[in-house]
């Protein structure tokens, strides 16, 4: 049965060296260190690389994220996939839960989340399973 939790995280944002991709070209590589509030009462580290592109409002990001605590008063640990791209100017993400990630009382953990950024806030909506392995 699949439920779904909402909540607050706090980020905060580390720059890394430069990740080179060839012939000159380059991903940013950032480091975010986030902690989520509410049913998802954890901390996680996320790394990224990002690369833009000729034409304003297009680039695109992807990111793994460990995601360490408890959610609904289980814990254990996991990892999230983060695919982002901006399509000159229009947004789409997908974060979702890496198969067979899951630990301790997170095994069999899948899922996906959304993320909103609200006036500097940042909010989840975490829609997930726990099956059984």
């Amino acid at each position: 049965m699949e439920r779904q939790v909402k909540g607050e995280f706090e980020v905060k944002r580390s720059p890394q060296g430069a990740c080179d991709l060839g012939d000159g070209a380059a991903a940013g590589h950032i480091r975010f260190d986030k902690h989520f509030n509410g049913p998802l009462d954890a901390t996680s580290v996320v790394h990224m690389l990002a690369v833009g592109t000729e034409v304003e409002g297009s680039a695109a990001y992807v990111a793994i994220e460990r995601i360490a605590g408890s959610l609904d008063g289980r814990s254990g640990a996991f990892f999230m996939q983060h695919n982002g791209t901006l399509d000159r100017g229009t947004p789409s993400l997908s974060l979702t839960v890496v198969p067979d990630s899951g630990t301790g009382e997170l095994r069999g953990l899948s899922g996906r989340m959304a993320i909103d950024i609200v006036d500097g806030r940042h909010f989840y909506t975490f829609s997930y399973e726990l099956g059984s392995d």
